[in-house]
């Protein structure tokens, strides 16, 4: 006796009516698997009780010197809550510090304080590290290419 799946029950593809659609060859799904790689070997590697968010907020100030927080945010593709996050939580441990733009009184700009200063010169080597890593399994011409490719698709 056979039974017949109930009205409206998906059947189950197999190899034979394999489906338009697989997921592992998803470029979404991929990116994310490597993100998910890279924030792993961040987290092991990086220390100082810094998350990705600080430690790009911190290399940005690094990088660019003092800048409004709407700045900071659109320099490392972080909303306005997010950014604003961010910095007070580097401002309760001292490592930025914020003042009114004499400018313009409606706009807030961040900088780094010494001790945030002399945090990402220690973690810059690290940062590196923590780069190589992650890129490891790619030659020195495919991390190239890559970064290229990445840096189109932004």
């Amino acid at each position: 006796m056979t039974t017949k799946p109930p009205s409206g029950a998906r059947r189950r593809r197999t190899k034979a009516s394999s489906p338009a659609y697989a997921l592992d060859t998803q470029v979404g799904f991929v990116l994310r698997q490597a993100m998910q790689r890279h924030t792993t070997i961040f987290g092991a590697r990086m220390g100082e009780d810094l998350t990705a968010t600080q430690w790009a907020a911190l290399a940005k100030l690094f990088e660019i010197g003092a800048c409004s927080q709407n700045l900071l945010g659109r320099h490392t593709a972080m909303d306005a809550a997010t950014i604003k996050g961010v910095v007070d939580r580097l401002a309760k441990r001292a490592l930025v510090e914020t003042r009114p733009d004499p400018d313009d009184g409606r706009r807030l700009v961040v900088a780094l304080t010494a001790e945030g200063l002399a945090l990402v010169e220690r973690c810059i080597p690290v940062a590196n590290e923590i780069t190589d890593e992650t890129l490891g399994p790619l030659s020195a011409e495919e991390r190239e290419l890559f970064l290229a490719l990445l840096d189109r698709l932004k």
